[in-house]
């Protein structure tokens, strides 16, 4: 397997009134017979390149992983510096409304990726820290049926799996999955993996506690939460371990060892 530093995907998208401009993205190739596709996002202040060679190394043959950069924009949370970032954020709350225009902006990036792949692969979203959020937030959209802005969201995502993140926008989400019957439907379908670190001193383990209240309250009934003693703001052995083991099970493609 190998990755290629290509410009596939990369490109601008237009929402509202901003303009995002993406960065590289990093193929990884399978190595065996490709049965599925991941994006894989990556956390704020990184790029795609970050993960790429780490998801290389992964007892996954059969996974193609595609791994985008974000945008460089100010960040409030950093008072204003620029910063690679999926969408804006001013802080880490479940009432905070967030920038529904990046995320939207962010979210419709992913699907372009994942929307030329062969009708029999299996699509996945997954990320870290701000990825991981990207992750989240792209699986109610799948649920809803449509973004944020009300535009449809055409592809079917067979798994969500978040690091070390948060649901963003969650209560507006929430609600809107709970008003429509053919979203809970969806939503109680789709298997959603959520991990967190106990020690995590970035994003707080009660932020990955309360997104997962929130989504089962609305629906969500095939999550897994998994938590891990003394792990900061970083994955460790174990958890990648977990993952792997549990996309095997939930997208029934090959792994070593399976």
């Amino acid at each position: 397997m190998s990755y290629n530093r290509s410009n596939i995907g990369s490109g601008y998208r237009s929402v509202g009134r901003n303009t995002f401009e993406f960065g590289r993205t990093y193929v990884v190739r399978p190595k065996a017979t490709h049965q599925a596709t991941i994006v894989w996002l990556h956390g704020i202040g990184e790029t795609g390149a970050s993960w790429s060679q780490f998801l290389e190394s992964l007892p996954l043959p059969n996974i193609k992983w595609i791994c985008p950069t974000a945008p460089t924009r100010p960040v409030a949370l950093f008072g204003g510096h620029h910063s690679t970032a999926w969408f804006n954020v001013e802080e880490l709350s479940d009432n905070v409304t967030n920038d529904g225009e990046g995320l939207d902006a962010s979210a419709t990036h992913i699907v372009n990726m994942l929307s030329n792949e062969h009708d029999d692969i299996k699509l996945g979203v997954a990320g870290f820290s701000m990825g991981a959020a990207m992750a989240l937030y792209s699986a109610t959209c799948r649920v809803l049926g449509q973004y944020g802005n009300g535009n449809r969201y055409p592809i079917n995502l067979s798994v969500a799996v978040a690091l070390s993140g948060w649901l963003p926008c969650s209560r507006i989400m929430a609600s809107r999955v709970c008003a429509s019957q053919e979203a809970a439907r969806r939503a109680a379908a789709l298997p959603v993996l959520i991990c967190h670190g106990q020690a995590d001193d970035v994003v707080d383990r009660k932020h990955g506690e309360k997104s997962v209240e929130i989504l089962r309250s609305s629906g969500f009934q095939n999550i897994m939460f998994c938590t891990y003693n003394g792990l900061g703001h970083y994955t460790s052995p174990q958890e990648m371990y977990d993952v792997c083991s549990w996309l095997i099970r939930q997208m029934g493609i090959n792994g070593y060892g399976a």
